[in-house]
């Protein structure tokens, strides 16, 4: 039997495949609401034979979201729109999760094909706030979070995570990669504070693992939790593996059940080296060090690659983005490639070659 799709078991839930697409961010929602884009964009996954579908980076605040156009889980009116997502992704027998976000200073932008970056007041943007007042690139410069807001943030990640489940999602991930406010934290090229939450790896790592405490007590003990971490700044003096890997262990002990393991996005000028499978490394290494599961990203594209990568044990799953962007069925056809039979939708079995 293909490695690819076997299940996985997280938990009380039963995950049926090891392919599983990965949260892109669509910046397609209104005051923080999804609406049809996101019922079609995660809808037709769910038609395509993927495992699990990660729902988009959603702001836990508003001021958490990437862009003015991002979604959230913040209020009532945002759980039903996400809720009618979810309710037909489930009609479709796939799970889906949800990946809860702030963005630190690297929000308040608009949607990337906008003429401009930063989004104005007027525009609704606001001013961003970080670790330290350390600006992105050529971004605003942010504000430091104060300790009683810290305090205020990690109360917020449980809330959302609440809403999330009354959303209906199957489990939740928390973004603490690609330079977003939980990465600012880790990462001392952005975290340059003197008090309990800047320094050594451990104080770091604070907010994380307060965060996950709280989401692991809001979302009780039989739902899965995810943590999405960047393995490396790909910057010398920055975040690199061997903090990541003992991170994994601290979020092993706190109750993670699996780690997306990705790299990069805190530095603006980093150079880094893209190709096939460029990251799997890295979730090799986090699984090896953590014994925590892991799941593996980065121009992960074809059949035999996301094979390979699970059957050795390099990491426990593939999350694929652009291959399901161009192929939102991209998983029906890998089964076929690698000679397993599994469910079609009824709709679509004419299609089949197997």
């Amino acid at each position: 039997m293909s490695a690819l799709f076997r299940s996985l078991r997280l938990r009380s839930l039963e995950i049926p495949n090891r392919c599983w697409v990965s949260p892109m961010c669509q910046y397609s929602a209104e005051d923080g609401v999804v609406g049809a884009w996101h019922r079609m964009h995660l809808g037709v996954f769910a038609t395509g034979g993927a495992g699990l579908i990660m729902a988009e980076a959603t702001g836990i605040v508003p001021e958490g979201r990437i862009s003015i156009s991002c979604p959230g889980l913040w209020n009532d009116a945002q759980v039903a729109a996400w809720r009618d997502v979810v309710d037909f992704v489930h009609a479709q027998g796939t799970l889906i999760g949800v990946q809860l976000s702030h963005a630190g200073r690297k929000g308040s932008t608009m949607a990337p094909w906008v003429d401009h970056l930063i989004a104005s007041p007027a525009e609704g943007g606001w001013t961003t706030v970080a670790p330290s007042a350390v600006p992105f690139g050529t971004y605003p410069t942010p504000r430091a979070l104060t300790i009683e807001e810290l305090d205020e943030l990690v109360a917020a990640f449980a809330a959302a995570a609440r809403r999330a489940l009354a959303a209906g999602f199957d489990l939740v991930e928390l973004h603490a990669a690609h330079g977003y406010l939980l990465h600012q934290f880790l990462s001392p090229v952005s975290n340059q504070r003197d008090d309990e939450y800047g320094g050594n790896l451990g104080n770091r790592a604070r907010l994380l693992v307060r965060a996950v405490d709280a989401v692991r007590e809001a979302i009780g003990p039989d739902v899965p939790l995810l943590v999405r971490v960047s393995a490396t700044d790909w910057v010398e003096g920055g975040l690199d593996v061997e903090q990541v890997e003992q991170v994994g262990l601290w979020l092993g002990e706190h109750g993670v059940d699996l780690i997306d393991v990705s790299s990069g996005g805190n530095v603006a000028d980093a150079r880094i080296p893209v190709g096939p499978g460029y990251q799997v490394p890295f979730a090799e290494g986090v699984r090896q060090v953590s014994g925590v599961p892991t799941s593996a990203v980065g121009l992960i594209t074809e059949p035999a690659q996301a094979e390979e990568i699970v059957a050795s044990g390099r990491a426990d799953a593939v999350m694929l983005a652009r291959a399901f962007l161009r192929n939102p069925r991209w998983a029906l056809g890998a089964a076929e490639a690698l000679g397993e039979r599994i469910d079609w939708p009824s709709q679509l079995e004419r299609a089949r070659s197997l």
